[in-house]
């Protein structure tokens, strides 16, 4: 009887240091960090998950080798993502990397990126299919 609280204890310590990376990207290979990066998203608020989305995936588009992407962000925090984001951006505007040459700053970019997110969020949900009209029960008289 004097074990179960004494394993009890170390049951609760081991989930408490296997739940602890829950904010950070898992890159151990490309399908974690994808799956990770979903799921990190989800929990931010609106207005940073743009900024992390592009970040992630500027990264991702500057660094080819599968091994050096996964170490450079595995262990990331979002916020941690974003910073690498920021730098990897001006060091692109100031080498003239041709399609930053359109925004004035980072926060510029993402703004338009977030205002093309809401414009595209607006045209999939003003569609109406036919199956919709073929399905509605509100009855003329």
């Amino acid at each position: 009887m004097k074990k179960l609280p004494i394993l009890l204890l170390i049951l609760c310590c081991v989930s408490l240091v296997a739940c602890s990376k829950g904010q950070q990207i898992n890159g151990h290979n490309t399908r974690t960090a994808y799956r990770s990066v979903k799921a990190l998203k989800e929990r931010l608020p609106p207005d940073a998950r743009i900024e992390f989305e592009v970040s992630f995936w500027t990264l991702r588009d500057s660094i080819k080798n599968d091994k050096e992407f996964l170490d450079t962000v595995d262990g990331k925090k979002p916020e941690e993502i974003i910073v690498l984001g920021k730098e990897l951006y001006q060091q692109r505007k100031n080498a003239g990397f041709a399609g930053y040459d359109k925004y004035t700053s980072w926060d510029d970019m993402i703004a338009k990126f977030g205002k093309e997110r809401i414009d595209q969020d607006n045209r999939k949900g003003n569609k109406e299919s036919p199956q919709d009209k073929a399905n509605d029960v509100l009855y003329k008289l």
